[in-house]
């Protein structure tokens, strides 16, 4: 089956960067669409992007538009996604997903098989 595992997560200041990865492994990795889903505490997990199995289809939230960018490196078999601008509100521990419904991807919970242990990002001051 599919496997993820996520890193990249840290401690950094309002208006930073950072660059989440997804690691994946399994014999198919390559058919499924990959999401990013954020939950902060108390607060239910959203979908924030996604990508498809071929990386040709993306979405994203509109709360994350223009600051967020997810892409797919076939050669390492990675999804990655790049947060700039970072505010006090995207604190949260972020989470990829693997989903086995191929076409264009979409950011609900429901379309999602597969889970990472997720990442935590905490932007603060």
């Amino acid at each position: 089956q599919l496997q993820l595992v996520e890193s990249g997560g840290g401690l950094v200041q309002p208006g930073g960067s950072l660059r989440l990865s997804c690691a994946t492994s399994g014999f198919s990795w390559h058919y499924y669409n990959i999401g990013w889903f954020r939950q902060a505490p108390g607060k239910e997990r959203e979908g924030v992007s996604c990508i498809s199995s071929g990386g040709g289809s993306t979405n994203y939230a509109d709360s994350v538009k223009e600051r967020f960018t997810i892409s797919r490196d076939h050669a390492k078999n990675t999804v990655y996604l790049q947060i700039d601008s970072l505010q006090p509100e995207d604190t949260a521990v972020y989470y990829c997903a693997g989903s086995s419904r191929l076409g264009n991807c979409d950011i609900r919970r429901a379309a999602y098989d597969y889970w990472g242990q997720g990442t935590q990002v905490t932007v603060s001051s």
